[in-house]
């Protein structure tokens, strides 16, 4: 793995203590192998979203809950999240966690496609996570970024890896052809290394990566 594992495990020791809520969570995508960012990056999720007083937040793809979960662990009472999901029962089950958290009043649980959804809501949010099909990263961010004030962050998940193997993005990064490292899941290391490659070329965006879990794009709009 591109991350390994005793830092992954030191950085969640260090980082925020879970609830009761999160340990199940965990423990649901550790036995299905369903793909969540994880307790070391969830913290981060915290902690960016304290950081910025953030009081709007718009996921693009929530699975069962889990990153807006940690997110709502950072803001006030205030705050406010939009969950998006395609399959319907994982956002039924999404519901089911916030509720079980006490978060359920600040969040709108949207079922469809986040690109389209994000078009009926004109309005500012502080922190955008992309966490969709790889492939449509870059029309994730184009979606919201005119929505994103200076100071906001969109952040993109599988930055380092998800489907695919390290190598392959790196491969793809760096102008080679993944086809020698022989990954099945190369075209979903090209939609995150379009991302990379787009987000870097806009200039009112700084982007940093932050490698923990499946690697983090964070990127700032600096004007």
């Amino acid at each position: 793995m591109a991350v390994p594992e005793a830092l992954e495990a030191f950085a969640t020791t260090v980082g925020p203590e879970s609830d009761e809520v999160l340990v199940e969570m965990d423990r649901r995508a550790e036995e299905t192998g369903f793909p969540t960012v994880g307790p070391a990056v969830g913290g981060w999720l915290q902690q960016l979203t304290g950081l910025l007083s953030a009081g709007r937040v718009f996921e693009f793809g929530s699975g069962f809950g889990y990153s807006a979960y940690w997110f709502l662990r950072g803001m006030d009472e205030a705050g406010e999240i939009v969950l998006t999901e395609i399959d319907s029962e994982k956002l039924d089950d999404a519901r089911r966690n916030l509720e079980r958290g006490g978060f359920a009043s600040q969040a709108r649980f949207e079922h469809g496609d986040a690109i389209e959804i994000v078009t009926d809501y004109r309005r500012p949010f502080d922190i955008a996570l992309i966490d969709n099909e790889k492939h449509r990263y870059v029309d994730a961010f184009e979606a919201i970024r005119s929505q994103v004030p200076v100071g906001g962050i969109v952040v993109a998940d599988n930055a380092i890896r998800g489907p695919f193997e390290f190598e392959t993005l790196s491969a793809l990064v760096d102008g080679g052809d993944p086809a020698e490292v022989g990954d099945p899941n190369a075209d979903a290391a090209r939609g995150i290394a379009a991302y990379l490659g787009h987000v870097r070329s806009v200039d009112a965006f700084e982007t940093t990566l932050l490698p923990l879990g499946e690697g983090l794009a964070v990127s700032r709009r600096v004007f």
